[in-house]
């Protein structure tokens, strides 16, 4: 595997957050590296910031099109056949560059990594529950029930992209939810299992919060989509569909409960259109 490694981090809005970022990149033990930030129509100066650091950062700027989009632009700008993320919020442990890629160096027969993470809230270590601890080899069972893998944990080599696609940009939230599905239906991930990504939660502008209360949507919206390929095998298939359920279930009742009789409607029968034709066909194969 190549020594080199593209850095791609997507950011909007974010000027306050992105130096901490860019900084924790620029500062890695492993030197070998392009830096790559794509913004994603920002009204503040992360333009004016990143041009502070003299040409050693390649900047892209995108009209406003969401964090799918804006990481596929990174890619399809990136020189080097294995590419990492950072979230612009996040920031990377020193070595996280070094690490990651001398364990996948180490395991050639796995194409795409993750790490551990800290989690920070005003500025204190969180303690993570133990469905959030990060797992390697199959985790496709796991991606179902939350999202198993962290963006700015990731390293992964361009054959993922070439033989799954890139990133849903129809998907404005959970984005990377679809994707770990869909390449984690049949790619085994390697775990560095150490806490080589730091990430700062609990503020407005975060993802997470602004689509607080339609995160499942997307979710169940992603889960959709994989039964729709017709690519699992019957034990995944009916672990999707089973999850596929409880999330309808839970999202078309919270709708009932806010007076959103129709949406509510809509997701509580949803889960029976889709058990009369796709579930028999995988269990057909």
């Amino acid at each position: 595997m190549e020594k080199f490694i593209s850095v791609i981090i997507p950011t909007f809005n974010r000027q306050l957050h992105l130096k901490k970022a860019i900084d924790s990149v620029m500062t890695q033990t492993h030197a070998h590296f392009e830096l790559i930030v794509v913004d994603d129509g920002s009204d503040d100066d992360t333009a004016g910031l990143v041009a502070g650091y003299n040409g050693d950062v390649v900047y892209i700027r995108q009209g406003n099109k969401g964090p799918a989009a804006a990481r596929n632009t990174g890619i399809r700008a990136a020189r080097h056949e294995v590419l990492a993320f950072l979230d612009s919020d996040d920031w990377f442990a020193g070595d996280k560059l070094a690490k990651q890629l001398g364990a996948m160096q180490a395991n050639p027969s796995y194409a795409i990594s993750h790490t551990q993470e800290t989690w920070f809230r005003d500025g204190r270590i969180l303690n993570q529950k133990a469905r959030h601890k990060k797992n390697g080899g199959n985790i496709f069972s796991q991606s179902l029930k939350l999202c198993a893998v962290s963006m700015s944990t990731v390293m992964i080599r361009r054959e993922i992209f070439d033989a799954y696609g890139l990133f849903d940009d129809e998907f404005k939230c959970c984005e990377d939810y679809e994707f770990w599905l869909r390449v984690g239906a049949t790619q085994e991930f390697l775990l560095v299992d150490e806490p080589l990504t730091l990430k700062d939660g609990g503020r407005d502008d975060q993802v997470s919060s602004i689509y607080r209360t339609g995160m499942d949507k997307f979710r169940i919206r992603a889960i959709q989509k994989i039964l729709g390929t017709g690519r699992l095998d019957p034990e995944q298939a009916g672990l999707a569909f089973a999850e596929l359920s409880s999330k309808c279930r839970i999202y078309g009742n919270g709708c009932l409960k806010h007076d959103r009789k129709e949406e509510g409607r809509y997701y509580l029968e949803l889960p029976g259109l889709i058990d009369g034709s796709r579930i028999q066909d995988y269990e057909k194969n």
